[in-house]
């Protein structure tokens, strides 16, 4: 394969390192992918403990004839520079990089600009949609551990698992902490954005990041797309789950002839083999080095093909 060093928003603000990989046989126009990162601070391998998803993604399609985009989230290269503002999106932090690696792929020559797909993992999977209507313009989606729910309702949901998992003073503690994010959910949407703004909500975003997601949410774009859709979901995850998230996916889009869906028996958020299954162990869950299996793989690459 040929790794080549790319810069995201060059010349901009925001500069990140990133990385173009291609197969060894360049004879032909390829297919080609955007990687999009989940939630929080996230290198170019997405590493977590002992993890790279993306490295694994990258390295597996090349394999298979297909090209990759990968790049350092905005919150991880320039997280202290974002902590300085007040109204930081999903759009600052991750769709507008998005559409700048796609602006790339489809002007490199060694590209098929009329094949190139985004893969979102996690919250990169909640955006995907939304990424392509705000000029990605794929020809298909890969939607990996996401969920067409609100972030909040899934922030919320996973407090509640911790809580209930929980014992004594901390589970005191979590509990307080669910009611204080319940009561500023609460009247999310009738609020000004100016108030959203003034609202902070920990981890140098404001309760208007959450307002201004919200106002999008990935339903409304998937229930207009007639492109195709693969959806994948390990049944082992705690983070995006079965029964709350890939069924509602599956419920939203029951009568849609463009989604696949796949599920994954003993894989996890991350699609690589389960250990704990269990979000109170999550450090412990991530800390062992694992790959993604060659099944996840083989799946994206046939779907792309």
């Amino acid at each position: 394969m040929i790794k080549e060093k790319i810069t995201i928003g060059a010349g901009t603000d925001y500069p990140m390192n990133g990385i173009l990989t291609l197969p060894d046989d360049l004879s032909a126009p390829m297919p080609a992918a955007v990687l999009v990162h989940g939630s929080g601070p996230s290198d170019m391998d997405e590493k977590i403990g002992g993890l790279t998803p993306f490295k694994d993604i990258a390295e597996g399609l090349a394999a298979h004839g297909i090209a990759t985009i990968r790049y350092d989230k905005r919150t991880f290269a320039h997280g202290r520079k974002l902590l300085k503002l007040k109204d930081v999106t999903v759009w600052s932090e991750t769709i507008e990089d998005a559409l700048l690696a796609t602006e790339i792929l489809k002007s490199d020559s060694r590209i098929d600009k009329e094949k190139v797909f985004i893969i979102g993992h996690s919250m990169g999977a909640m955006l995907a949609p939304r990424i392509d209507a705000e000029g990605g313009n794929y020809r298909g989606l890969i939607l990996m551990a996401g969920s067409p729910r609100k972030l909040e309702e899934i922030l919320i949901d996973q407090n509640n698992v911790i809580m209930e998992s929980s014992s004594g003073l901390i589970k005191f503690i979590i509990s307080k902490q669910i009611n204080k994010l319940s009561a500023s959910f609460e009247n999310l949407y009738d609020i000004t954005d100016e108030e959203a703004k003034q609202t902070k909500m920990g981890g140098g975003i404001t309760l208007y990041y959450f307002k201004e997601m919200g106002e999008h949410p990935a339903s409304m774009y998937l229930n207009n797309l007639d492109k195709p859709v693969l959806i994948m979901q390990g049944e082992k995850d705690f983070q995006a789950t079965v029964e709350k998230d890939f069924n509602a996916y599956k419920e939203l889009l029951k009568d849609k002839t463009n989604v696949t869906f796949k599920l994954y028996e003993t894989l996890n958020h991350a699609f690589v083999q389960s250990i704990y299954g269990d979000i109170t162990k999550a450090n412990k869950e991530y800390q062992k080095e694992r790959h993604i299996t060659e099944e996840v793989i083989c799946d994206i690459a046939n779907f792309i093909k």
